[in-house]
């Protein structure tokens, strides 16, 4: 086990004045033990910690342990436990059932796996169970309704499947806190029934279906029901005379199979701060009041089915808006555009609105008002234009300008007539898989840049194979309704291998679909082989393939939802304040004394160690391609934009083993390719998360006509690296850590691939640095 080297202790004296270190009155026993984020690693041994018998608080949190001593589960005395953090794997022993007087575990972010074991039963003095972060499988032990004192319980991000013990909610009348999410439990609103005490309830991204109204209960403060399958009206929840309103402070129902009317007890929710009731399946309807809530802040209504105008937000607090994918009409209120430069993040986007845009860049514009209207008469909103005008002499200049541009538009508007009907079909609504169910193939699909055909005759009898799921019975159908006929507002990105879509199937699986649109030289069965054997490559880093669909001549990749977005969106796209469409699910938020504070992705970035997380991930992918695979996989598109981050903020590589099913315009380049073009691609995708930069197009102090490549090796082979550090995280970690970085990308873009070193060595040498989060 070491210790970092970095770490100055002294160890003279007492053991008892040590740091980190608690005695009993009598200064002859150990009872508390405190050595959280020390840089410990490896394996703990035998008879150190073991031979501690009194000990009653032990900390162990944020090191890089591997495993436990076997004699730890001796600690009789223990009422304390914290190994979260770490790197321990394996399954956790029923020893753990010795630990009789345990009031907290906390064991959360490591890599522990199998069942939880059922000795959980003799905690009867348990109070904090924290086990989230794990691989922990099948369903939750019976045992643990023995665990009456319970009061905090997170299980989040494993993979438990089956239902809840019955009588879960009458056995713990202390728990005030329940965190299920990103598990497949099944289960029923009914089952929390009697968590009278429970004031915060997160049980998103599972199977739990059931009336939404059944959950408005007891004393919640935060509900989270998102990504299950909760049905009804919401409208009738307000009829629930025994919650009481005031207590709600989160409210998250998104992507659920909520009907009616959008009609809550807002009035008396004076406290909420955080309302997303985005992709569900509400009645056209108006965009509901929510000026009584002053204090909210987070408001998200996207795919909602509204329609008519938007009327003046009087909410002072708000700083999230996203109203996207909806039916709005008519002028965005010029109140409420004043107000957005000081929002954090705003979406109007896919609606039928128009706007002056004189107070927005062309990015966000682009961004957050996509398919707007630009609408800037010469005496439009002249108070708007005074307000960002300085002086008199900017008035007279954008007065003219906007003349200038009005004139221009008019002169071209005969010309752009014709082409304006070709280059917005998206903007006309689809016919629904209903309305098409009788027609005969083939269907065709157009984006921006792309126009695709499936040629099948009818979508029903088109099968959709998914992996870890092969008793359901979805075909391309069920992929039709689930991007609404890949429809361009569900249009995800466009990307080499062709259009991805965001969608929901059958089963709350929610999704990337992504059209193979160029075909391929391989017949059916060996384009259906080729994708079974990429959806049985699991890797913690990789991007998992869900499934498949052979549409006639193309082929349908249907991979995890990513929801944080990729790295070219978050480092290069999105401009400040502003999110794209696919990426509004990022926000991670917690609650801690003051209320509830959002910790997205945006934020991490900004960081060094975020940033070298992000490297180590998708380098630990790539040699899994190149290494753990037989044969191995070339991956041949490395780049920024393949790299995501899902819910727990891990970096995953995406479209590894594409190009062999993509096409015969890929073949020369295939014979061509081999490990060290990944690493090169690697190097670059190094440089950009240290530099902050594109790979072409930005400028390049001291040079013309570079690119980001040629531009940092430069600086390298002058010894000096540090100028190209993005100065957003110069000042997060040492300047040398990240010197040290480039010079791997450096090794990685060496002109000769036989000096480029490989991907395992380049995890090697990645992991040797080691920046403190």
């Amino acid at each position: 086990m070491g210790l970092n080297s970095s770490m100055s202790y002294n160890f003279s004296g007492s053991v008892c004045s040590w740091k980190g270190m608690h005695c009993d009155t009598k200064k002859e026993n150990l009872i508390g033990l405190k050595a959280s984020s020390l840089g410990l690693s490896g394996i703990i041994p035998d008879t150190t910690i073991g031979k501690l018998a009194k000990l009653q608080s032990l900390d162990l949190s944020n090191n890089k342990i591997t495993a436990l001593p076997s004699d730890i589960w001796s600690l009789g005395s223990l009422k304390w436990l914290n190994l979260s953090s770490n790197q321990i794997s394996g399954s956790l022993p029923n020893n753990v059932g010795n630990f009789g007087l345990l009031e907290v575990i906390d064991l959360s972010g490591n890599n522990f796996s199998g069942e939880i074991p059922a000795t959980v039963t003799s905690l009867l003095s348990l109070q904090v169970l924290n086990l989230a972060g794990n691989g922990f499988e099948w369903s939750i032990p019976r045992g643990i309704l023995n665990c009456k004192a319970l009061v905090s319980v997170d299980l989040s991000s494993n993979r438990l499947n089956g239902s809840l013990p019955d009588g879960f909610g009458a056995a713990f009348p202390k728990l005030k806190t329940l965190n299920l999410a990103r598990n497949e439990i099944h289960g029923l609103d009914t089952d929390f029934a009697e968590l009278m005490s429970l004031t915060s309830l997160n049980i998103s991204r599972n199977l739990f279906k059931g009336s939404v109204m059944g959950v408005f209960q007891g004393q919640l403060k935060v509900i989270d029901l998102s990504m299950n399958q909760f049905q009804g009206h919401i409208s009738k929840v307000q009829f629930n005379s025994t919650y009481k309103w005031s207590h709600l402070v989160y409210l998250d129902l998104s992507e659920n199979q909520l009907s009616g009317e959008i009609s809550l007890n807002l009035s008396q929710a004076q406290n909420l701060r955080h309302l997303n009731l985005a992709y569900n399946r509400f009645a056209v309807q108006k965009l509901p009041r929510i000026e009584m809530l002053l204090g909210l802040e987070y408001l998200n209504l996207s795919k909602t089915n509204l329609i008519g105008h938007i009327p003046s937000l009087a909410n002072k607090s708000l700083k999230v808006l996203d109203v996207s994918h909806n039916n709005l009409s008519g002028e965005i209120p010029v109140s409420l555009l004043e107000k957005l430069p000081l929002m954090e993040r705003y979406n109007f986007s896919y609606n039928n609105l128009t706007l002056c845009a004189l107070g927005f860049s062309p990015e966000t514009f682009k961004t957050a008002f996509y398919g707007s209207s630009d609408s800037c008469p010469i005496a439009a909103n002249p108070v708007l234009i005074e307000r960002r005008s300085n002086g008199h002499k900017g008035l007279t200049l954008a007065l003219a300008l906007t003349l200038s541009t009005v004139c221009l538009l008019a002169g071209l508007l005969i010309l752009a007539f014709g082409c304006r009907r070709k280059s917005r079909k998206w903007v006309v609504k689809q016919p629904s898989y209903k309305e098409e169910q009788h027609i005969s193939g083939p269907f065709s699909f157009q984006t921006d840049s792309t126009t695709w055909v499936a040629d099948v005759k009818q979508a029903t009898s088109v099968p959709v194979v998914i992996f870890e799921k092969p008793l359901l019975n979805i075909t391309f159908a069920d992929l039709l309704s689930a991007t609404s006929n890949f429809d361009r507002g569900t249009l995800l990105a466009e990307g080499k291998f062709g259009p991805v879509y965001r969608g929901f199937l059958p089963g709350g699986i929610h999704v990337a679909v992504k059209v193979l649109v160029h075909g391929s030289t391989l017949t059916d069965q060996e384009a259906a082989r080729e994708l079974e054997y990429l959806g049985r490559i699991k890797h913690p880093n990789l991007v998992p393939l869900t499934g498949y669909c052979l549409a006639g001549d193309q082929r349908i990749a249907i991979y995890d939802y990513m929801e944080n977005g990729n790295l070219q969106n978050l480092l290069h796209d999105l401009p400040l304040g502003v999110q794209a469409t696919e990426d509004w699910s990022n926000d991670t938020w917690v609650e801690d004394n003051n209320g509830i504070q959002n910790v997205g992705s945006e934020g991490l970035l900004t960081t060094w160690a975020f940033r070298h997380k992000i490297a180590l991930g998708t380098a630990r992918a790539l040699a899994f391609l190149h290494h753990g695979c037989s044969p191995p996989i070339i991956h041949r598109d490395v780049k920024a934009s393949s790299v995501y981050l899902d819910l727990n903020l891990e970096p995953r590589l995406s479209d590894f083993g594409l190009a062999k099913i993509f096409g015969t315009d890929l073949e020369d380049e295939i014979a061509r390719s081999s490990p060290k073009s990944d690493i090169y691609c690697f190097g670059v995708v190094l440089f950009e998360l240290i530099t902050g930069r594109k790979p072409i197009g930005d400028d390049y102090p001291e040079e013309q006509e570079t690119n980001l490549v040629s531009w940092v090796r430069g600086l390298v082979r002058k010894n000096q690296g540090s100028k190209a550090i993005d100065p957003k995280i110069r000042d997060t970690g040492p300047d040398y850590q990240m010197e040290e970085a480039l010079k791997i990308g450096y090794l990685c873009t060496a002109d000769i691939p036989s000096k480029r070193p490989s991907m395992q060595q380049i995890v090697g040498l990645l992991k040797d640095i080691e920046p403190r989060t």
